[in-house]
């Protein structure tokens, strides 16, 4: 599994090394995302603040579209040290820890804010603390978004529309558990085989992001999206124990506010583009629902099962911890 991704590395860190020749320090960043979508323009942010404050002393090279390999791929080579950081999703640490699997469990938030406010609490400090014996140092959290559904046949206003659709899902147990639940037949693939796969119809549908269908122009192969909102998902950033530790203390907190700044930066933009997306999709000829808060509630009523028995997966006192953390941000 990692031969490719190696490779690949030694590629992109000659062709890096003419920009590194005056930093005493480089810090590569890998990613799946394309260069469109806002966690990228995000890190572009991160990148200039941590070059500007260290005086060039620290170069930051990233690498988009999965040109360092597949999430977990890149999450090993951070733990190995042949990367010195990566971005992936929040869940792909459940392969290491069952805990992360709370974080996307389906419809665990009523809103974006509530997860946040989770996500930025004693809660969420303690999933991040939690990498370290991962061999990482987890730097907070970026937003990927909130998941909806798209396909090429039907609209989705309730469960029973997903009953037998051909979805693709993240490589995630949870994700799966859900839209095996709700009747549909999840379809597990790595992220950059999903754009020819919609196009040959290999698959019905996928669901991400309002940003990544449109970053990805996955709107071009689909004609119906439902706002069915199931699951909110972050990343998390995770930077390299050893090479984190052997930073000055000024450059380790630099890191850290670089990144907390371009966690802001990217909440701007996020905030001005996720109506305009909606739009782009409709103009493309896709028929959007906007499913209501009923709606939804029974996609998140079908889907309590999964919850539940996550409990188990995650462990009960994890589970039950984040569940009072919730219940504590939405003030009830």
């Amino acid at each position: 599994m990692f031969k490719k991704s190696t490779l690949t590395l030694g590629v992109v860190m000659s062709a890096g090394l003419a920009f590194a020749a005056s930093a005493e320090t480089v810090i590569k960043v890998g990613h799946g995302a394309a260069e469109a979508f806002h966690m990228h323009r995000a890190l572009l942010k991160f990148e200039e603040l941590v070059e500007a404050g260290s005086n060039g002393e620290i170069d930051v090279q990233i690498f988009p579209s999965s040109q360092m390999g597949p999430d977990r791929e890149m999450i090993e080579g951070v733990q190995t040290g042949v990367l010195e950081m990566a971005i992936p999703p929040s869940s792909f640490f459940a392969g290491w820890d069952p805990a992360f699997a709370v974080i996307e469990l389906p419809y665990m938030y009523s809103s974006k804010d509530i997860a946040f406010d989770v996500l930025d609490g004693d809660a969420g400090d303690g999933m991040l603390a939690r990498v370290e014996n991962q061999g990482l140092v987890g730097l907070g959290w970026l937003e990927l978004g909130v998941r909806n559904v798209t396909n090429n046949v039907r609209p989705v206003a309730a469960p029973a529309d997903l009953e037998g659709v051909k979805l693709r899902t993240m490589k995630v147990p949870a994700h799966v558990a859900t839209f095996e639940t709700l009747g549909a037949n999840p379809t597990p693939m790595n992220f950059g085989e999903v754009y020819s796969a919609l196009q040959q119809g290999v698959i019905d549908g996928q669901e991400n992001p309002l940003a990544i269908i449109t970053s990805q122009r996955f709107y071009e192969v689909q004609k119906y999206l439902s706002t069915t909102g199931h699951v909110f998902a972050v990343y998390m950033p995770v930077i390299s124990k050893p090479f984190f530790d052997s930073l000055s203390a000024e450059h380790q907190q630099l890191v850290r506010d670089s990144m907390a700044a371009a966690r802001d930066y990217q909440a701007e933009l996020v905030a001005n583009e996720d109506a305009e997306q909606l739009e782009q999709i409709r103009a493309a000829g896709v028929e959007v629902l906007e499913l209501t808060a009923e709606q939804r509630q029974a996609f998140a009523d079908k889907t309590e099962s999964v919850r539940l028995q996550y409990r188990n997966e995650v462990g009960a006192e994890a589970y039950d911890d984040w569940v009072a953390a919730v219940s504590a941000a939405s003030g009830s």
